[in-house]
């Protein structure tokens, strides 16, 4: 039986940090600036940047569209952010649960959710 992973000792950086570090700077772009041109209040940008603030999707959306960041990079980081956290919180609930196998029927399909067409 496969022995489950828990989180490494440090957590992936918040997407703030990346656009704060890398994506604003090399765009030349303010704090102030990126705020106005994406319609959001600079506070909220600043909370974001800041990493105080969580990356939702209508907050990933902004960047996507002022840079071509894709929004999912921000979703996807900002998830596993929430998840290496809560597994951390969640150690000791987590080691007594047993790991049951996949069945192969799910091995080879790719496990995301779609929307549900009706």
């Amino acid at each position: 039986m496969p022995v489950p992973s828990f989180p490494s000792a440090e957590p992936l950086p918040h997407p703030g940090a990346v656009l704060r570090n890398q994506v604003l700077p090399e765009r030349g772009l303010t704090v102030s600036r990126a705020a106005q041109e994406q319609a959001i209040a600079r506070q909220t940008l600043h909370r974001v940047l800041a990493g105080t603030a969580a990356v939702t999707p209508e907050v990933a959306a902004r960047p996507a569209r002022l840079c071509g960041i894709p929004g999912r990079f921000g979703l996807d980081l900002q998830l596993a952010r929430d998840l290496w956290h809560a597994q951390r919180a969640l150690v000791g609930t987590l080691e007594p649960i047993p790991t049951h196998a996949l069945p192969d029927s799910l091995k080879t399909e790719n496990l995301t959710c779609h929307d549900d067409p009706h």
